[in-house]
């Protein structure tokens, strides 16, 4: 019977192993983008987007109910075949499984006395060490135990499944908290690509006071046949984004937005950032509505170009 259910046996063990790690990648993403979300620091340029979230929710939620599917479905046949117990197929992947863990958690010893020795402990780096360690020794735990057990007894490997769910059940809760429902996620990527759009046409501006040493009339001057430039529109109300001149050097663009930056979690360069043009100590923080954004170009920083004679 054992050889008849052979080829089960291996792909159902294979589906374990491969559902576990990446459930395992997919939890330790979601709760380091917790931790960056929650816990700031100072040397960090960059502000968590709480939309970093996604991909691994949605990995999580569906490869960790396969996974635990795939446990029950193996130990329920083992309790009906204990000869399986001896499949070699399930030694070596429980074996590996139990290596795999005891690396994340030696992995995780080094880069936490790697960072004390450097300076770099940070409540943000304990944090995420922390967060190794946890997943890290469940996994091992669990099948560390699975290992050595006596066949039949399966009584804690159900408790540790069950809390494993519970875990994970909490972890999926609050990611979908922080990412916010489908239509609020609409609504943010309509603002993202709304100061992508302003930040492209803001250099064109700049582009054009080089060329020509004066601002142009209207966002009509920007269009460009030959570098293919036309100025983008909104993309939720296809209108023309606002564009007035404030005086020589300087100029404004507006856009209406559906929510506020700090709100949205949309990353906000907290220092001066290096760009083809040189530095730019812009930023593109927003409430909702109509917001504008004032620019004034330096002449020293943005040269003209020279027309050649």
């Amino acid at each position: 019977m054992a050889e008849r259910t052979y080829p089960r046996d291996v792909f159902l063990h294979i589906l374990s192993t491969i559902t576990l790690y990446w459930s395992v990648a997919s939890v330790l993403q979601l709760l380091f983008a917790y931790v960056n979300i929650w816990v700031k620091d100072p040397l960090e340029m960059y502000v968590q987007s709480a939309n970093a979230v996604n991909w691994p929710l949605a990995t999580l939620i569906i490869l960790f109910p396969v996974y635990l599917w795939s446990v029950w479905f193996i130990n329920r046949d083992l309790a009906r075949h204990p000869e399986k117990n001896e499949l070699r197929i399930r030694r070596w992947l429980l074996y590996l499984n139990v290596f795999l863990a005891a690396a994340l958690l030696i992995g995780g010893m080094i880069a936490l006395i790697y960072a004390f020795l450097s300076g770099g402990v940070t409540a943000r780096f304990v944090w995420k060490v922390l967060a190794v360690f946890a997943v890290g020794a469940a996994v091992f735990a669990y099948y560390f135990f699975d290992l050595r057990r006596e066949p039949g007894e399966t009584s804690k490997l159900r408790f540790w499944r069950w809390g494993a769910a519970g875990a994970m059940l909490v972890v999926v809760i609050i990611g979908i908290f922080l990412a916010g429902s489908p239509f609020r996620q609409r609504l943010l990527r309509f603002d993202e690509r709304k100061i992508s759009d302003l930040q492209s046409i803001q250099w064109q501006i700049v582009s054009f006071w080089q060329n020509k040493e004066r601002l142009p009339a209207g966002l009509g001057e920007l269009e460009d046949p030959i570098s293919g430039f036309i100025p983008p529109r909104d993309p939720q109300n296809g209108a023309n984004y606002d564009y007035r001149t404030t005086g020589n050097l300087s100029f404004e663009l507006c856009a209406e937005f559906n929510l506020a930056s700090e709100e949205t979690g949309i990353t906000v360069p907290r220092a001066p950032v290096y760009t083809e043009y040189g530095k730019s100590d812009e930023t593109w923080k927003h409430g909702d509505g109509r917001q504008c954004f004032s620019r004034t170009i330096d002449p020293e920083l943005y040269p003209p170009i020279k027309k050649i004679r």
